[in-house]
C-alpha cells in the first residue's frame, strides 16, 4: 500500500477500535481491494466483521438479497444499488457501520454507463449517505481511487462530518 492509502486505512482502524464500532463492507467493482486494505494492518479482527464481494448481478441478489427490481429500475451501477447492498449487508452482519461500492472501472460501456462512473455508500442505523464518482485513470486506478474514496467517505460519516 502507497503512503496515502495506508493513512486513510490507519484512521479506518483507530476510529473504529476507540469508538468500540464494527464495520462490514459489500464490494462489487473494488473486487475486495477496501476489505484487503482494512485486513493488512493488525488489529482489524477487533472491528471488522465481515466483506463481500458480490461482482454479478445474480450474486447481488442471492448473497445480499439486493432486490430485482432495484438492479431492473436503476441498474447495477447506480446510488440505488449501492445504497442497497449497503443496506443488506449492515443487516446481514449485524454491524455498526457498512461500506458498499458498485461501478464501471472500464474499458467499455456499461448499462449504458461510461467507464469510470462509480457508486459508494455508507450505512449506519437509520441513515444510508453515498456519493457519485467520475473517475478518469485506468482500470486498475479506478479501482484504487474507488477504495481509497470509500474509506474516505466512511471516516467522514464516521466523524459526524456528514449529519
Amino acid at each position: 500500500m502507497d503512503g496515502e492509502i495506508l493513512e486513510v486505512a490507519q484512521r479506518v482502524h483507530e476510529l473504529f477500535r476507540k469508538k468500540g464500532l464494527t464495520l462490514s463492507v459489500a464490494e462489487s467493482c473494488t473486487g475486495g481491494l477496501i476489505s484487503h486494505y482494512i485486513t493488512a494492518l493488525p488489529g482489524a479482527s477487533n472491528f471488522f466483521e465481515a466483506g463481500v464481494v458480490s461482482y454479478s448481478a445474480e450474486a447481488k441478489k442471492k448473497i445480499l438479497g439486493i432486490s430485482s427490481e432495484t438492479i431492473s429500475k436503476y441498474g447495477m451501477v447506480s446510488k440505488e444499488t449501492a445504497e442497497e447492498m449497503g443496506e443488506k449487508i449492515r443487516s446481514l452482519t449485524k454491524t455498526d457501520y457498512s461500506l458498499s461500492t458498485t461501478g464501471n472501472l472500464g474499458p467499455d460501456v456499461l448499462e449504458g454507463k461510461e467507464r469510470g462512473l462509480i457508486y459508494i455508500a455508507v450505512t449506519k442505523e437509520g441513515k444510508t449517505y453515498s456519493k457519485e464518482l467520475r473517475l478518469t485513470g485506468n482500470r486498475g486506478e479506478n479501482k484504487e481511487k474507488a477504495a481509497e474514496s470509500a474509506l474516505e467517505l466512511l471516516i467522514a460519516v464516521v466523524e459526524g462530518q456528514l449529519g
